[in-house]
């Protein structure tokens, strides 16, 4: 009994040992969390679908994340999206082994390179009015407006400066075109304002008498440049697919695009005279306007045609000054005759063109000249002028001496209509019941009313610029030889007297005493 009682007494003991070693083990033992009554105590963490394993600190969890977003950030100097989509489940164990901290921080660099979604490249918006590129550099956009400037020759005279924009709250970069150097500047005014020797006399400390500036005393070339439009420039983040290549950017930019415009018709325009302003082919112009039938459409004051003219989005103005030969026109001179017709003009002399030698400045918008200033001029041959005496009077109007009527026969060769007519008609006519009212085609002195021969009854009225109007085939007359009428005025009714096919009037025009086409002077 006793030995059975002794092996009792061994056996609890060996257990009480055993289960004290395992007590001090998770006490003591690096990696194992003791049980604790206060709740979750173990951490299971997922980024972005992925396991990151696991703490037992969970304050720690999201200052890690954060440290690991800023590691990986850090490697790119622009700015980097990534997702992060995290998880933690917390659970309450009695034990359990957790990860060290640096593989978790390293699990979760490695799942946000994975997941970074798009790269935001620092970069820079130019702004052209309404127009906008996109350009990875500062450089690039300053490169962009020099090439603006250095395509009409600049020569490195002039260079592009970005600077501040004082009257914008946000920060803007605006362009300006400045002096290659300020003393240049300083030197090149001094050289302008007093001539070349004024400016090395002064130099020495010698002045000498002001005098007239000769040719070789100017300084040729570009005096100024500057942009056209507003410009403005905005640092930005932006996707690499929406940058523009510098190349590409000078070619849209720089390079002369094709732009809708409008032209308004002004008083005096024709076709030709505006292809000539717009540099543009009539034939173009045509083509591009419904409105215009052919080359010879006339043309309404204040109508709008349609052109496209070649420009670029950035234009740069600029002064040259310019010496040149040329022959040159004087103007006309007109000696006025209160007697005649604005249609009436004699040239009393012929022109002949001078020669004369020029310093002028040459105001520029591209390449398209907007202004000229003449600095010095020296005549070699006089230019003789054109002497045209012409009239100020308005000439007389004629209008159509029937309302309403079906034109039957118009002027020129037909077949003769009736026995006894002309295959050669020498005016117009127009049917029309008889007893309509015939009126004064314009104001003046009647010559002839009565019987006519073949034209029956005949009204014929001279007028003051020397024409004369004649009515045909009228059935009654209502005024008499020596009567003064106004346009308009009621003068007979028309008829189907004389050789006559049919009630109508028949309606003439002469110039010396010649018949023309009366509609190509109706008004």
């Amino acid at each position: 009994m006793k030995r059975k009682s002794n092996h009792k007494k061994y056996k609890f003991t060996y257990i009480k040992a055993t289960v004290g070693t395992l007590f001090l083990c998770l006490l003591w033992l690096r990696g194992y969390t003791p049980y604790e009554e206060t709740g979750e105590n173990f951490f299971h963490i997922t980024l972005n679908g992925q396991d990151m394993g696991t703490l037992d600190d969970k304050d720690r969890i999201d200052e890690l994340l954060l440290q690991a977003r800023k590691n990986v950030a850090s490697e790119s100097d622009e700015l980097v999206f990534m997702r992060a989509d995290m998880t933690v489940v917390g659970e309450q164990v009695l034990w359990g082994e957790a990860d060290s901290e640096e593989d978790v921080a390293r699990r979760m660099e490695e799942a946000l390179r994975a997941s970074i979604q798009e790269t935001l490249h620092r970069s820079y918006t130019l702004k052209i009015n309404e127009y906008i590129v996109n350009l990875a550099s500062v450089e690039d956009v300053r490169s962009l407006l020099q090439a603006a400037i250095d395509k009409y020759g600049n020569d490195g005279k002039f260079r592009v400066e970005l600077t501040s924009d004082r009257e914008r709250e946000f920060s803007v970069l605006t362009a300006q075109v400045v002096a290659a150097s300020e003393q240049e500047e300083e030197d090149w005014r001094s050289y302008t304002q007093a001539g070349i020797r004024d400016y090395f006399c002064g130099l020495n400390g010698v002045q000498e008498a002001e005098g007239p500036m000769e040719f070789e005393d100017y300084e040729l070339g570009i005096l100024s440049m500057d942009f056209s439009e507003e410009i403005e420039i905005v640092e930005t983040y932006l996707p690499e697919s929406q940058l523009t290549g510098l190349e590409q950017a000078v070619n849209l930019v720089v390079m002369e695009q094709e732009t809708p415009s409008v032209y308004e018709v002004v008083a005096g325009d024709t076709l030709s005279e505006i292809a000539i302003k717009v540099n543009i082919p009539m034939d173009a112009i045509v083509a591009m306007n419904d409105s215009l039938e052919d080359e010879n459409t006339m043309l309404q004051i204040g109508q709008e045609l349609l052109i496209t003219v070649p420009e670029p989005e950035l234009s740069v103005t600029r002064v040259e000054e310019e010496y040149y030969e040329e022959t040159y026109d004087a103007d006309i001179q007109y000696v006025e005759n209160d007697s005649w017709y604005t249609n009436q003009m004699v040239v009393h002399q012929q022109p002949s063109a001078g020669f004369r030698k020029v310093v002028a400045d040459v105001s520029y918008v591209n390449d398209k000249e907007v202004g000229r200033q003449i600095l010095k001029e020296e005549v070699v041959q006089e230019a003789v002028p054109k002497i045209v005496e012409r009239g100020t009077r308005i000439p007389p109007t004629y209008i159509r001496p029937i309302s309403g009527g079906r034109r039957s026969s118009g002027f020129g060769r037909r077949n003769a209509p009736t026995k006894g007519a002309s295959s050669y008609h020498k005016g117009v006519d127009w049917a029309t019941p008889t007893g309509t009212p015939v009126y004064a085609s314009c104001g003046g002195t009647v010559v002839k009313a009565g019987w006519g021969s073949g034209y029956g009854y005949v009204v014929y009225i001279n007028h003051e610029d020397g024409r004369q109007t004649r009515y045909g085939h009228l059935s009654k007359v209502l005024v008499s030889v020596g009567q003064t009428v106004k346009q308009g005025d009621r003068i007979a009714l028309s008829g189907n007297t004389g050789v006559s096919t049919g009630p109508h009037l028949h309606f003439e025009i002469l110039i010396n005493g010649v018949q023309v086409n009366p509609e190509s002077y109706l008004d």
